[in-house]
């Protein structure tokens, strides 16, 4: 007997209706479709698209909801492979949560990621509510469309070679604030979606939850040597099996109490990050959460029937215009708390943009608490759609910052809007002067009777020079002659500096900004 033997069917074989009438069991169905996402999200990547939507469109390609091959005919074939993979990947976000760094970064940060968050969120819920889906759909809407993806995120601050922009660490904690709204976020949410039979019930549930939070929080604070000493050891092979055995024991208790399995694996992830373990974990974790995390993804697509996207195309592409919107103002609202310009503000609202594996677990416990059945293809179509556009806008930031007034900012920022600022500059060594060798004047100037619009100081040797609005443009001239690389306003009131070789504006040194006040003037 061969598992093509059309006579008997040893246990979990499914009929597809392959090509030459061959069935297929769970293995070669997986195997095909982890095959499949690997070639199409490798194709993806050559382009600078992220991989999540490719791995969600093997799963609607060849799916039951679309017509052609169908490997897997029904998705609760592989739903312990997906629970697996979707309880990896939120224990990993807690094994890699930076909590010292949310703790040291101060109420600013945490100011800006809750302005975005709140923005976002609460727009898509009253979106939600907008389009009269009900209000567990509202709720899960709000998730889905305020939510941005850590993975998505993190790649295009690396692949755009952000990370030593000034505006990259707001970027960065945002997301890690994302991440911490999310367990409570899902706290709330999972007792709502739960069939919970009176208020009381469901004020219990929620009880339920938040407590065993506080639970896990304890643990995480006082109880991270015995979890170590649980767990530890020496060899790779052993420390890798108790940690997935102690993921899934947590994740598991956690769905018993009628708590996400998702919140458990996070918050177990959050204790084990305070263990001398963590970056052992962090290591061997990892292939296995990118493996099984794939499959999650695919398992979602494989939910989606193709014939129902139609009727969610106009929420979908009205949910985009509301995340971009959104965004430009939260973006905006973080550059002026941090007086930064408009194309640290156009980083920041756009680079952002991206959503994935946070909108697909909120959807996926939509469709698991059998809430209404387009929520599934709307938040499809919608990350689908946010993943083609999100990095061809982040790529092209300085198109938005052209449009964005200085009047949004703490500062006139005419001229040096589309310049990025730079924490990290080749020539910070010619900082030697920050003030000038004598009067506040351009000699050239005087010399040859021309008049100046604004002065600029060399930091090399204290020159005063006019700049490039000026006539006789000799800062720019000065630094031809001398190569002296940078240059300070000598305005009163203006702290900016702007190398010429890297052609960025740089942070002031007393403030980390990059504020040019009230200048009129141009940047050189």
């Amino acid at each position: 007997m061969t598992i093509f033997d059309s006579q008997v069917q040893p246990p979990g074989v499914n009929i597809v209706g392959a090509p030459f009438g061959i069935p297929i069991n769970e293995l070669i169905a997986v195997g095909a479709l982890l095959l499949v996402a690997a070639l199409l999200a490798r194709l993806g990547r050559r382009i600078g698209l992220p991989t999540i939507p490719f791995f969600m469109a093997t799963g609607i390609l060849l799916g039951p909801g679309t017509p052609g091959p169908v490997l897997i005919d029904d998705p609760a074939v592989i739903e312990f492979l997906a629970t697996m993979g979707l309880v990896l990947l939120l224990f990993h976000l807690g094994v890699e949560f930076p909590l010292e760094q949310v703790r040291a970064s101060g109420g600013r940060l945490v100011l800006a990621a809750f302005t975005y968050i709140g923005l976002n969120v609460s727009g898509g819920i009253v979106f939600g509510l907008f389009l009269g889906w009900g209000v567990g759909e509202a709720l899960v809407i709000g998730g889905a469309l305020g939510i941005s993806s850590s993975a998505i995120v993190t790649k295009l601050l690396i692949e755009l070679r952000r990370l030593a922009n000034a505006e990259t660490p707001l970027i960065l904690g945002i997301i890690v604030v994302e991440d911490l709204f999310l367990a409570l976020y899902l706290s709330l949410l999972t007792p709502i979606l739960g069939d919970a039979e009176s208020p009381l019930a469901l004020v219990v549930d929620i009880g339920t939850s938040f407590l065993f939070l506080l639970v896990l929080l304890v643990v995480a604070r006082f109880g991270g040597r015995v979890i170590a000493a649980v767990i530890r050891s020496r060899e790779e092979e052993l420390l890798t099996i108790g940690v997935v055995g102690l993921v899934f024991l947590v994740a598991g208790t956690s769905a018993e109490l009628g708590v996400s399995d998702a919140i458990g694996a996070l918050m177990i992830g959050l204790v084990v990050s305070r263990t001398s373990l963590k970056d052992r974990v962090e290591r061997v974790v990892l292939p296995l959460r990118d493996v099984f995390a794939a499959v999650f993804f695919i398992a979602f697509g494989l939910t989606i029937d193709v014939r129902e996207l139609g009727s969610v195309v106009l929420p979908a592409l009205l949910a985009v215009l509301l995340t971009v919107t959104l965004n430009v103002i939260a973006g905006v609202i973080a550059a002026r708390m941090y007086r930064l310009n408009q194309r640290a503000a156009a980083n920041i609202s756009l680079t952002l943009l991206g959503r994935g594996e946070f909108s697909l677990i909120l959807a996926s416990l939509a469709i698991a608490a059998g809430l209404d059945e387009r929520i599934g293809p709307f938040v499809a179509l919608y990350l689908l759609i946010l993943a083609v556009l999100s990095p061809l806008a982040a790529s092209r930031s300085h198109v938005l910052a052209r449009i964005l007034p200085d009047r949004l900012f703490r500062g006139n920022f005419t001229y040096v809007r589309e310049l990025t600022t730079s924490a990290e500059c080749t020539h910070l060594d010619s900082l030697v002067v920050d003030e000038p060798d004598g009067p506040l004047e351009c000699r050239r100037c005087r010399e040859d009777g021309l008049e100046w619009v604004h002065l600029r100081l060399c930091t090399s040797c204290g020159n005063i020079a006019c700049c490039d609005d000026s006539p006789g443009r000799h800062a720019t001239e000065h630094f031809t002659a001398s190569g002296h690389p940078i240059i300070a306003s000598a305005e009163p009131g203006e702290t900016w500096r702007f190398c010429y070789v890297d052609e960025l504006l740089l942070p002031d040194s007393a403030t980390g900004t990059s504020d040019p006040a009230v200048s009129d003037g141009p940047l050189r």
